[in-house]
């Protein structure tokens, strides 16, 4: 029996006080609540989730703590937080407001990306993570920020080089183009950062039936999939996911 099983992991995409779900990075729709649906979602069976306050970098907001800690209150698995980090001392706060991860973009992008090398050597690398908001152009992928609205210099797959050097310890990979779609994976986008990284790689964007899952996760056995339209809609439920995969790869 294969013994392979990809992490499912739920992102939650937090704009003021709810959860958001847009559809290839715009019409922000309200789902719920950020502790309610944490908390669902870990009584579903999610082997972890990710937080991302998506606005936070975009409006220049601090951080909400307060409410990163109601939302990982009672949460017994891994919980990754991004959304407005600038500083290694906001990387210090959200971990002590129960984050297990933090998640960079933004300002590593933008502005300076020493702040990947300052929290993987303070923080180890296992507790960092950079998220890649990737844009098709022609043949190639360019990098983007605050929830796919400002573009960047760099080329998806030269930035996957970069932030492994810098000591990111795993990349949430998510396509502007397919992101809410529930159309499916980009493949192509796929291929180029796997084959690229050395580090785990979260595939999202697309996912919009169970075959969607299944067909990713046969083709590039990803270390984790990370889904949200398609169960805040209740399209899929976890359990479910779960059962179709351990089938499909028995």
């Amino acid at each position: 029996m294969n013994s392979y099983k990809p992490r499912i992991i739920v992102k939650l995409e937090i704009k003021s006080n709810h959860v958001v779900k847009p559809i290839y990075f715009e019409g922000l729709r309200r789902v719920g609540m950020p502790h309610e649906m944490a908390q669902k979602y870990f009584s579903d069976g999610a082997d972890e989730l990710i937080y991302i306050d998506i606005v936070a970098s975009l409006y220049q907001r601090g951080i909400d703590y307060e409410q990163i800690k109601r939302a990982s209150d009672n949460i017994y698995i891994p919980l990754t937080v991004g959304g407005g980090i600038r500083t290694v001392d906001d990387c210090h706060r959200l971990f002590d407001s129960g984050a297990d991860k933090v998640c960079i973009n933004t300002h590593a992008l933008q502005s300076d990306s020493t702040l990947i090398d300052n929290a993987a050597q303070i923080f180890g690398s296992q507790a960092v993570v950079v998220n890649i908001e990737a844009k098709s152009k022609s043949d190639t992928w360019s990098c983007y920020s605050d929830n796919g609205r400002i573009p960047s210099s760099k080329d998806v797959v030269d930035w996957v080089d970069e932030v492994e050097g810098r000591g990111a310890g795993e990349i949430i990979l998510q396509s502007i183009d397919r992101d809410g779609s529930r159309k499916g994976f980009d493949f192509n986008l796929i291929s180029k950062v796997i084959e690229r990284s050395h580090i785990p790689v979260i595939i999202g964007s697309g996912a919009g039936n169970i075959s969607h899952i299944i067909d990713v996760v046969k083709e590039f056995n990803p270390h984790g999939i990370a889904l949200s339209s398609v169960l805040h809609y209740n399209k899929l439920k976890i359990p479910s996911i779960i059962e179709s995969i351990r089938n499909a790869l028995t």
